[in-house]
């Protein structure tokens, strides 16, 4: 994979004109965009397709219910939205993943494309231990990432969601082979925002993230497509 691949841009907006203009100036120079609940719940499927186009699309809705509703949301995000990446929340549990899984596949066959990578979300970059703590979980989020990655990894999926101060226990445990989509990521001259478990681009790379996802410091920089070329830049 070329270093320009690894790049995932968060384009977190509802509205199609910014999103449009995020998309035309980032294509060719990124691995593909991430659109999530913001955009998909503004303009729908069609929409996704349309800001998407060719460009590999990761899917970031995040699904989290019972195993039947879950199932049948996969298999309508795949038919209608054909993302590169779709993923769950591995808190839902092992049940609620392998019917992603399963739907996943399904519908990949039915409509003639390749599976999209399923993966799980383990503990979201803006939370850390104080965080778990106030909601019952009192395990340490390391912990807490290593435990659902293991379970995703038994349903099925085919990697996670962590943050990059978890890339490197994940590999271990999971193996090299695992699929790891890496948020948290800052250059070193961001600004600070609500990401507590983060890194930058070129270390989350070296420590072996497989996608890096990275939202604001390209799409509000003011030329997007230079912001993400010099990203690209530094992971050489």
């Amino acid at each position: 994979m070329k270093p320009h691949e690894r790049i995932l841009v968060g384009i977190d907006t509802p509205d199609m004109e910014r999103a449009r203009h995020i998309a035309e100036r980032v294509r060719g120079l990124v691995g593909g965009i991430k659109l999530g609940m913001e955009f998909h719940n503004a303009n729908g499927p069609a929409g996704v397709r349309e800001i998407a186009g060719d460009t590999p699309l990761f899917l970031d809705l995040k699904y989290h219910d019972i195993p039947n509703t879950v199932a049948g949301a996969v298999r309508s995000a795949v038919t209608t939205c054909r993302p590169r990446i779709i993923n769950v929340h591995a808190s839902g549990g092992p049940a609620m993943m392998r019917a992603a899984v399963d739907a996943n596949r399904d519908a990949a066959a039915k409509v003639g494309i390749a599976p999209p990578l399923m993966i799980a979300v383990t503990v979201l970059t803006s939370i850390d231990d104080a965080d778990l703590a106030a909601v019952g979980q009192a395990t340490p989020a390391g912990d807490q990432v290593k435990r659902l990655a293991l379970l995703a990894k038994e349903a099925g999926c085919d990697g996670v969601v962590c943050s990059p101060h978890e890339i490197t226990t994940l590999h271990d445990a999971c193996g090299d082979n695992f699929t790891l989509v890496v948020p948290g990521i800052r250059p070193a001259d961001a600004p600070e925002d609500d990401q507590k478990r983060k890194m930058t681009p070129s270390d989350a790379v070296s420590a072996g993230a497989d996608y890096i996802v990275i939202g604001r410091p390209i799409t509000q920089a003011a030329d997007p497509a230079a912001a993400a070329k010099a990203i690209a830049e530094s992971l050489l």
